[in-house]
């Protein structure tokens, strides 16, 4: 790998890093690339060079919000116990990252407008979450793990609905709302075996 190129990625980390961080403070609208490459220390037409445009640059910083999760929730498990200990980890790890939880929660409810260029990412998150939490509570129902007339796909709504607004909640007063707790009372009170 040649220094170039490794300058190049690296620049191009600082510059997503710098995004995300202005982000969770100003929001996507409220943010510029100017500030940006401020922040970074690079010119604007040097920011240009790695992101064109506003959108490439929040694209990029979403893309890394994935593959971060990703990699630390290994969520290749089958559907069941498993996917819904991943989920109250996730939560766990935002407890130990407010700024992580302050980018998301402020984009999510900028993409609401289905013009905003992170609308169609937010569709397509909240469609596989909800997917896979669906699946996990039709497969504990099938085995009996799950309470007698709890529907899965109300369940798995209100689960994510209820992870979101809980971190909103507590970003707003950490001290008095316990994100992981909360979650884990409402999954055990729909589970028949331990949720581990």
């Amino acid at each position: 790998m040649s220094g170039g190129y490794l300058k190049g990625r690296i620049r191009r980390e600082d510059i997503i890093s710098a995004a995300a961080t202005l982000y969770g403070e100003a929001g996507y609208h409220g943010s510029s690339l100017r500030e940006i490459a401020k922040r970074v220390g690079i010119s604007h037409a040097g920011l240009l060079y790695y992101f064109p445009t506003k959108e490439a640059l929040l694209a990029a910083v979403l893309v890394r919000r994935d593959a971060e999760d990703s990699e630390r929730e290994q969520l290749n498990v089958p559907p069941g116990l498993e996917v819904l200990r991943h989920f109250v980890a996730l939560a766990g790890h935002n407890v130990r990252h407010p700024g992580i939880v302050d980018l998301y929660s402020r984009l999510a409810a900028e993409a609401v407008a289905p013009d905003h260029p992170a609308h169609s990412y937010f569709e397509r998150h909240y469609e596989q979450a909800r997917e896979s939490v669906v699946e996990s509570f039709r497969v504990l129902s099938a085995s009996g793990e799950l309470r007698e007339g709890a529907d899965p796909e109300y369940a798995a709504l209100t689960f994510i609905a209820l992870m979101d607004g809980l971190q909103v909640q507590w970003l707003t007063a950490p001290d008095r709302v316990d994100l992981v707790g909360s979650l884990r009372f409402y999954l055990q009170n729909l589970l028949t075996v331990p949720l581990g």
